[in-house]
């Protein structure tokens, strides 16, 4: 990579990308000045690590701001969009279990939910165990009874105007039919909220005192309901652990690892009480300090969705000549204090988290290990067996599913470094050709993938879309037939990429240029992956290729039944989804989609009696 000039850069606060060969950004940083810090890459005394991560970039670019803060939001940003793969981040050791409330609908919906974020969601956790919050949600919902069905369902019995069996056994209290106001609702679902940050005892005195003014009034019968939400929401906050004296609230922060990665526990402490815990695992790609690596935890940590409290409790401060506390201040919109314990149980507790993410770090080494040598081993093996240059780090693999020439579609997974990388797959409805011919099938989607990734190669590389990534390996189920079409788009395209065909014949491999197929023995790891690769891309075709069918399928008998439009086709397929099950109704459930006169002729048409 050539350096450029200094006089070049800036010596101003901002951020700084560096990208490879293909425009992908490689590694992101942020800096004080950006003119001493970019030239600290090109100095002889580098880390391996960071060694590579140089030679693997092509330029390196920047973007000024006007302070140290305002570099800090636009790193996390920028980290955020491209996931460089040279940046420590922060990943879960696994998906961990939240407890979501979604405010942003009319009626809020109580779930247990894993993964990404959505704004407009109140979120609680992470939680060690799904089954410990869908057990405190399950005592919960006795008292605080607000919904936990999809919209989907929620929808359906409006249409019916009858509550689900939620309601009959008390665990809702039917907004879909309107059985309760807007206000008292509200009430549930803010009760739900501070039960779940630690805040029970507001929600406890205001059910106590309801449960003695109805005594007052002689209602024995609602005082003593109110009884037993008092009993329920006591044995819900009895499950959260007390680990402090007094109601503080605060985030406690412990590492433990080695030169490669490092183990993460947080426990969330509201109200004395333990309220969650996350474990997760940051990938050392460059040589930090303790320091830095808190820097990177509290950057990753915390964001809209998930605010940090007043008071979070660290092993290592951040380093000290970077705004943190700004940033974190900011996030949360008052004043944030970062400190590390000295003594008493604050510290106590420092060391029982610290101990928790040793025990977490051996764990994940002794998983990592077995799992990171079967896939290096595989993809070793898949090189020798097909003489590649180098290990196919990126496979994609191709598919065509169709019946008799109808509703053909093609599939594209991806794999990287031997793991599904389902984000990129892609699923493509076959266009330009008619009836039953897989070789142009293939041709098309092979055509169509390749054509997508020229034209990013001549967008800017902010505006590139997922296409603009070649892969090591392209990989087709079937035969020569297909391999020869996919080596002729590819040729046209002046692209050097590897192609191989995996028949489903006797399991064999077959390359371009060689006539005969490659038989891999049944016990190599070779075989296995391209099973497994092969046998995914077919999944994901297949499934798609149902979709459509179903979808047509539908579509075609309701078409035929008159009294039956848009808006009641919608409305049978939210309800039945599938023929099969509109055939399986009887006349009084379909007279309950649609007016019984149609769903006589519904009937009719289904049962073929008309």
């Amino acid at each position: 990579m050539k350096r450029p000039p200094p006089a070049e850069i800036p010596d101003a606060p901002g951020a700084y990308l560096f990208r490879d060969a293909y425009g992908q950004v490689t590694y992101v940083g942020k800096a004080k000045s950006l003119r001493k810090r970019v030239a600290s890459y090109f100095s002889r005394d580098l880390a391996p690590r960071t060694r590579a991560m140089i030679d693997s970039s092509r330029r390196v670019e920047w973007i000024v701001v006007d302070s140290e803060v305002a570099a800090l939001f636009l790193e996390y940003s920028l980290i955020k969009e491209h996931l460089p793969r040279f940046n420590i981040r922060l990943r879960d050791d696994k998906s961990y279990p939240y407890l979501a409330i979604t405010r942003s609908d009319q009626w809020p919906r109580a779930r247990v939910v894993r993964g990404s974020k959505k704004k407009g969601t109140q979120y609680f956790g992470p939680f060690a165990h799904a089954y410990a919050i869908r057990n405190t949600l399950d005592l919960l919902l006795k008292s605080l009874p607000i919904r936990t069905c999809s919209d989907t369902v929620f929808r359906r019995h409006q249409l019916k105007d009858r509550p689900c069996i939620e309601y009959e056994i008390e665990r809702c209290s039917a907004p879909c039919v309107g059985y309760v106001d807007p206000d008292t609702y509200a009430e549930y679902v803010d009760g739900l909220a501070q039960v779940l940050t630690g805040r029970a005892e507001e929600l406890l005195v205001r059910l106590e005192r309801r449960m003695l003014a109805a005594s007052d009034r002689l209602e024995y019968e609602r005082a003593a309901r109110i009884r037993d939400q008092v009993r329920d929401v006591r044995r819900a906050v009895a499950r959260q652990e007390v680990v402090t004296d007094r109601p503080e609230e605060f985030d406690l922060i412990a590492t433990e690892g080695d030169d490669l990665e490092v183990s993460v526990q947080v426990l969330k402490i509201r109200s004395g009480r333990i309220v969650g815990r996350l474990g997760s695992i940051i990938d050392k790609v460059e040589d930090v300090t303790p320091a830095q690596i808190m820097a990177t935890v509290l950057r990753d940590l915390y964001d809209e969705a998930s605010p940090p409290p007043r008071l979070i409790l660290v092993e290592a401060l951040p380093p000290a000549d970077e705004p943190w506390s700004d940033l974190l201040s900011r996030r949360r919109g008052s004043r944030v204090t970062l400190r590390v314990p000295q003594r008493g149980a604050k510290r106590r507790l420092m060391q029982t988290a610290k101990t928790n993410a040793a025990d977490a770090f051996v764990r994940h080494r002794l998983r990592r290990q077995s799992d990171h040598n079967a896939r290096a081993k595989d993809l070793r093996s898949l090189q020798a067996v097909l003489a590649l240059r180098e290990p196919p780090l990126r496979i994609e693999a191709y598919d065509i599913s169709t019946i008799q020439g109808r509703h053909t579609v093609g599939s594209m997974v991806v794999l990287e470094d031997g793991l599904p990388r389902r984000s990129d797959y892609r699923r493509f409805r076959i266009r330009t050709v008619q009836g039953q011919d897989d070789f142009s099938s293939m041709e098309e989607v092979i055509r169509r993938r390749f054509a997508a990734y020229m034209q990013d190669l001549e967008k800017p590389v902010s505006e590139r879309g997922k296409f603009a990534y070649p892969p090591s390996l392209v990989l087709i189920d079937g035969g020569p037939g297909q391999i020869g079409r996919a080596v002729e788009v590819i040729d046209r395209f002046d692209l050097q990429i590897p192609v191989a065909g995996l028949a489903k014949r006797m399991e064999e491999v077959y390359v371009p240029g060689q006539p005969e197929p490659i038989i891999i023995p049944r016990d190599q790891p070779a075989l296995h992956l391209l099973q497994r690769v092969r046998d995914e891309a077919h999944r994901f075709a297949l499934m798609y290729h149902r979709q459509l069918r179903g979808k047509r399928m539908i579509d075609s008998i309701l078409d035929d039944v008159y009294g039956i439009g848009p808006a009641r086709k919608k409305a049978l397929i939210r309800e039945f989804g599938s023929v099969k099950q509109m055939r399986n109704a009887d006349l009084e459930r379909l007279a309950r989609v649609v007016p019984l006169n149609v769903a006589e002729n519904l009937y009719a048409t289904l049962h073929g009696n008309n």
